[in-house]
């Protein structure tokens, strides 16, 4: 019974992590929320493995989704060779991640003590709210300069990336909302904003799981490994679904409606352990 719940509960913070993830709501917010009400009968370490894994199911939806974009090997008269426009957006989002990859190996432990805690999260998620609001709004905003992955500078990947620096230090940010924002803010059409921030996640996603998992080992149980595959597939699963789904809805819609939703996450996850935690 008790391997049972944990399985139900892998598969609530899968649906949660494929949903919030790619939302610029803050996965990190929403799973501490989650987990404070429905804790996993888990240990802190395997918790803390599980909560970065499972963002691998939800990175392996955006290599599927964005596998044309992201593939730097193409077909050209029957031969196969390097595309150099794919190759240099690589480039850039490699240049957008290092700064938070630096400072993620140097002071993950000392940035998880200091920071992760739910009222960083919460004023985190009202900030990036606000500036939702204020940097996409309907009216009064010019029209982007770059509308196109591919025609973003070098110059851009820098500022994109120091924005995604925002979102490692403090939990709460979002980091596809801070990349958004930042893109967004530097004139960037918020097509390629979602776009490159969803391709920013895989090498973030994938080097934080391996620097998790290299800390924690392999000796897992056989529960803990079915707990595990069932929270990856669930996130890759819904993550899917809702990359298709954003990329539709900003086509003809702002940020909005996230800034508000953010501001009124930030007001519960206070009210919630200034009252109950």
């Amino acid at each position: 019974m008790a391997d049972f719940i944990v399985y139900i509960q892998s598969v609530l913070l899968g649906i949660v992590e494929g949903i919030t993830e790619w939302l610029p709501v803050s996965s990190t917010g929403h799973m501490i929320l989650l987990d404070e009400i429905f804790p996993m009968n888990v240990t802190e370490d395997f918790k803390n493995l599980f909560l970065v894994l499972v963002q691998i199911g939800a990175i392996l939806a955006v290599v599927v989704q964005f596998f044309s974009i992201l593939w730097p090997l193409k077909k050209e008269e029957g031969k196969i060779a390097l595309d150099m426009p794919t190759m240099k957006l690589w480039g850039k989002i490699v240049i957008s991640c290092v700064p938070a990859a630096i400072v993620g190996i140097l002071f993950d432990d000392f940035l998880e003590a200091m920071f992760y805690n739910w009222y960083t999260v919460a004023l985190m998620l009202v900030v990036f709210g606000v500036l939702f609001l204020v940097v996409d709004r309907e009216k009064g905003r010019p029209a982007p300069r770059c509308d196109s992955i591919h025609t973003l500078t070098i110059k851009d990947a820098v500022l994109i990336g120091l924005f995604q620096l925002i979102a490692a230090v403090f939990p709460g940010t979002s980091r596809s909302g801070a990349t958004i924002v930042g893109a967004l803010m530097i004139g960037v059409s918020r097509t390629a904003a979602a776009e490159y921030t969803f391709c920013m996640g895989v090498p973030v996603m994938l080097g934080a799981g391996l620097l998790k998992l290299l800390k924690f080992g392999l000796d897992f149980t056989a529960t803990e490994f079915a707990v595990l595959m069932i929270g990856m597939v669930t996130a890759f699963v819904v993550s899917l679904l809702v990359i298709r789904f954003l990329m539709g809805y900003i086509k003809k819609h702002t940020f909005q409606i996230f800034g508000w939703y953010r501001i009124a996450l930030g007001i519960v996850v206070s009210l919630y352990f200034l009252l109950v935690g």
